[in-house]
């Protein structure tokens, strides 16, 4: 199929989650047929009734017809089983984060589709050839990574795999400029692109905490830079037990020092907007976040329990930690090629992380730093906190050319 031109008239989803739910009114909003498969019948049925709604309530607000939300409604058909996807052109799996499972449902989709098919993950961090290894078709496999709401969000990350034919890499970009989306390939790694930077970025979040801070600091000094949220704030939105249960899942990572916080708030049931209880308080009703006292608490007798000895910490510090943060590991990105150029790293940025618009993006925001400036700050950070600042190699050869980021195309200068 090396010269194959790919089009998807007919998709299909699988899993019938929050994810899966954003995924299909993404097509069906765009006239794209799509057959939605979950292995609990009540969920689907459930899932499609959601839908309904949500297309009904954007008719009472006079965002759509009528005859729009009717068109779209058509667009989505409940399968039975896998075997009512063999004629689907594309195939978007998108169940809960675990490898093995992922692998189970490949296997399966490459033994009944049709040889011509694309078949697509939409995980957010997992490794995509160890997906595509378990199909006799790895040039056909990639990830569609959506963003939550993924009927709202922009971005799409497509995710190239090792052996992902040019194209299909072709027919994925035209699928997501057809729905509507703003998209970014990226190569395979822990967490893309978006995601493997938030890690660092969230990673120090939790480290000023520990040392001294208070969730509400530091997503004040986040949203005061102009962040749409800060990252307390945000994991409160999207649910402080995904990556709890994620780890737990996975078997590693709940003995980190900088988790103990997110462990304890979830063992209290304080999964964060869902429960009306994350790192804030929240109103019957509403979303709007309150500082809650109990939360300070926690975070001192668990910091303290760690043997952490609290300072005060300031806008400053909390800002320059977890502005370099992303920026450094942004740095890597580049240099080793998971993304193309640093303005793609600023699109995933603007358009999946409330990264504010006016400073251009992460990497944009770098570059109005000046590379040398920033080598000799992170060098500060690293003298003072730890090799993990060391700044990336490509930082340390922007300072000594006196180019920018955005003199970078797929890892050269």
């Amino acid at each position: 199929m090396s010269n194959a031109v790919f089009t998807v008239q007919q998709a299909a989803v699988i899993g019938a989650g929050t994810m899966g739910r954003g995924i299909v009114m993404s097509l069906a909003n765009a006239g794209i047929q799509v057959l939605w498969l979950d292995n609990n019948p009540q969920m689907l049925e459930q899932a499609l009734a959601a839908i309904a709604d949500t297309w009904a309530h954007s008719v009472r607000q006079g965002r759509i017809s009528e005859e729009q939300a009717a068109q779209r409604r058509a667009c989505v058909s409940a399968a039975a089983d896998y075997s009512a996807l063999k004629d689907a052109d594309l195939v978007i799996e998108a169940v809960y984060e675990n490898l093995e499972l992922k692998q189970q449902i490949f296997r399966t989709l490459d033994g009944l589709a049709k040889p011509s098919a694309i078949l697509a993950s939409n995980t957010s961090a997992l490794d995509i050839d160890a997906i595509a290894a378990v199909t006799a078709r790895p040039q056909q496999v990639l990830g569609l990574h959506f963003f939550s709401p993924a009927h709202i969000m922009k971005l799409l990350e497509i995710v190239r795999g090792a052996k992902t034919a040019p194209a299909v890499l072709d027919a994925a970009q035209e699928l997501g400029r057809r729905i509507g989306k703003v998209c970014v390939v990226a190569g395979n790694c822990d967490g893309f692109i978006g995601n493997r930077m938030l890690a660092s970025y969230v990673r120090e979040a939790r480290l000023l905490l520990l040392e001294g801070a208070f969730p509400h600091e530091v997503d004040a000094a986040l949203q005061g830079f102009g962040f749409a949220m800060g990252p307390f704030r945000m994991y409160d939105v999207v649910g402080i037990d995904l990556e709890w249960r994620a780890r737990e899942l996975a078997g590693k990572g709940q003995d980190e020092p900088t988790v103990q916080v997110d462990n304890r708030l979830c063992e209290l049931g304080r999964f964060g907007q869902k429960s009306r209880m994350g790192y804030y308080r929240y109103a019957e009703g509403s979303r709007q976040a309150e500082q809650d006292p109990q939360v300070d608490a926690l975070v001192l007798q668990v910091s303290e329990g760690l043997g952490f000895v609290r300072r005060p910490i300031g806008q400053e510090e909390i800002l320059e930690r977890c502005l370099l943060a992303l920026v450094n590991e942004g740095a890597k990105i580049l240099q080793e090629g998971i993304a193309q150029s640093s303005h793609d790293i600023d699109l995933v940025y603007l358009n999946g992380y409330g990264f504010p618009a006016e400073r251009g993006g992460p990497m944009s925001w770098a570059d109005s730093q000046g590379a040398a400036d920033l080598k000799m700050r992170l060098q500060q950070l690293q003298a003072r906190l730890g090799s993990h600042w060391q700044p990336a190699q490509l930082i340390e050869q922007l300072a000594g050319s006196g180019q920018a980021f955005s003199s970078v195309q797929r890892g050269a200068v």
